[in-house]
C-alpha cells in the first residue's frame, strides 16, 4: 500500500469511529455496564494513544506529548508500555471529558499526517498499518459495547445505524470436505495480524458443514425441548455458568406474554425466527450442536470450506482452541503483546460480522474470545459429526 492510500484510510479510519459514536447522548458515552464493557470515550481515546505510543513518541522527535496523564488512562493491557488504570475502572473516568478525548483525536491525527507526509522510514507505515487495522477492531467492539450500554437500560432506545441481520432464507444443505491434507493460514502480500501465520498443513477428516447459520426459531425449539435445562447437553463448565448467572435464553432476550423480545439496534422487537442467533455463548453453541446431534466446525475446517460459505453476518463459533500456529512468532517490545499472550483459555471464532470492517473479513482472520463471551456479535454454524 502507497503512502498516499495509507493517509486516506488512516483520515476515514478516524472518521469512522467518531460517526460510529454520534447519535450517542453525552452521557453514553462514559458508561460502563461491566468488565468486558468499555465506555466508548475509552475507545476513542485508547485508539488515539495507540498512535501517540507506538509512533509519535518513537519517531517524531519534535512531538509533544497531549496530556502526561492519558498513557495511563488510556492504555489497555501493554505491560511493556507502563502502568494502567484496572480494566474495571475505565468507566469510573468522567475526567477527561468527551470533548477534551476529541480534541486529543485532532491533536493525534493531525501529526501523524504531518509525520507521515514528511519521508516516513517503512517501519513508521507497517506501525501505521496496524494502527489503523487496530482502531477498526475497536470499531468493532464499540459497536458490541454500545449495544450493550443501551440495551442495559431500561427504556431500550434506538440506535441510529445500519448494522441489522438479514434473514436466513436459504435452504438448509451440507458442504462436503473430502477427507486429506491441506494449507491453512495467510499466504499473500496483504495485511494479517500475527496469529494468522505462518502458513502450515494440517489432515481434515471427510465431513459436512451447514450452509448457513442457526436461526432464532431453530433456537427456540432448543430452548422449547428444555435446553436449558438438560445438563446432558452441556460442558460442566457451560452448565455451572448458565446456572449461576440464571441463563435461559440468548444475552437480549425477554420473555413477555409469553412471546420472545430481544433488543436490537431498533429497540425492544419481537424476535425474528428467521434471523441468524446471535449472543449465545460457546457453551450455547455447543449445547445446540448436541441436542442436534452435531458439533461445531473446527476453524480449520472453517477456512477450507469458507469460500463455500455463506459467511459475514455474525462470528462463528469453531470447536478450536486458540493456539498458536507452527513457527508463530511474537514482536519484540509492547506489539508482541497484541495476540499472542491471549493464547490461552480462548475459543476461536471465524468468519466476520455487520460489525466488522469489510477488509478483516478475510478467510484466515482467527477472532477469539473466551467461551464465556456473550456480548460479541457471534453466531452458530453446524457440522456433521
Amino acid at each position: 500500500m502507497n503512502i498516499e492510500t495509507l493517509l486516506q484510510k488512516f483520515k476515514a479510519t478516524r472518521i469512522n469511529t467518531e460517526n460510529l459514536c454520534k447519535p450517542l447522548a453525552i452521557e453514553d458515552y462514559s458508561v460502563q455496564p461491566n468488565e468486558n464493557v468499555s465506555p466508548p470515550k475509552w475507545h476513542l481515546a485508547h485508539s488515539t494513544w495507540f498512535f501517540e505510543q507506538f509512533i509519535l513518541i518513537q519517531f517524531d522527535k519534535n512531538y509533544k506529548v497531549f496530556h502526561e496523564d492519558f498513557g495511563f488512562l488510556f492504555n489497555s493491557y501493554y505491560n511493556n508500555a507502563g502502568k494502567r488504570i484496572l480494566r474495571p475502572n475505565r468507566g469510573l473516568m468522567t475526567r477527561p471529558v468527551v470533548a477534551e478525548v476529541l480534541e486529543y483525536r485532532k491533536y493525534v491525527t493531525q501529526k501523524i499526517i504531518d509525520l507521515v507526509e514528511n519521508n516516513p522510514s517503512d517501519e513508521i507505515l507497517k506501525l501505521l498499518e496496524i494502527g489503523i487495522n487496530h482502531e477498526e477492531q475497536h470499531q468493532e467492539l464499540l459497536a458490541y459495547d454500545i449495544k450493550f450500554i443501551l440495551g442495559n437500560q431500561p427504556t431500550f432506545p434506538v440506535f441510529e445505524t445500519e448494522m441489522h441481520l438479514k434473514d436466513e432464507t436459504q435452504k438448509p444443505e451440507f458442504i462436503e470436505l473430502k477427507e486429506g491434507v491441506y494449507e491453512i493460514g495467510h499466504k499473500d502480500s496483504s495485511f494479517c495480524f500475527d496469529n494468522e501465520l505462518g502458513v502450515h498443513k494440517t489432515y481434515i477428516q471427510h465431513t459436512e458443514i451447514a450452509n448457513k447459520l442457526v436461526t432464532n426459531g431453530e433456537f427456540i425449539e432448543f430452548m422449547n425441548a428444555g435446553g436449558y435445562e438438560d445438563f446432558n447437553l452441556w460442558h460442566a463448565e457451560g452448565w455451572d455458568f448458565i446456572n449461576q448467572n440464571n441463563i435461559k435464553a440468548p444475552l437480549y432476550w425477554y420473555k413477555i406474554d409469553e412471546n420472545w423480545y430481544y433488543y436490537n439496534f431498533n429497540g425492544l422487537e419481537k424476535v425474528n425466527p428467521n434471523l441468524p442467533v446471535m449472543h449465545c455463548s460457546y457453551y450455547e453453541a455447543y449445547a445446540f450442536a448436541e441436542w442436534k446431534g452435531m458439533r461445531l466446525p473446527t476453524e480449520f475446517e472453517w477456512e477450507i470450506a469458507s469460500e463455500k460459505l455463506n459467511s459475514g453476518q455474525l462470528w462463528e463459533w469453531t470447536s478450536s482452541a486458540y493456539l498458536p500456529y507452527p513457527n508463530f512468532e511474537k514482536a519484540a517490545g509492547a506489539l508482541g503483546e497484541y495476540n499472542g499472550k491471549f493464547m490461552v483459555n480462548q475459543h476461536v471464532l471465524r468468519g466476520s460480522s455487520i460489525a466488522t470492517p469489510k477488509n478483516h473479513n478475510r478467510k484466515t482472520y482467527r477472532n477469539f474470545f473466551h467461551t464465556s463471551s456473550r456480548w460479541i456479535f457471534s453466531g452458530i454454524r453446524l457440522a456433521k459429526k
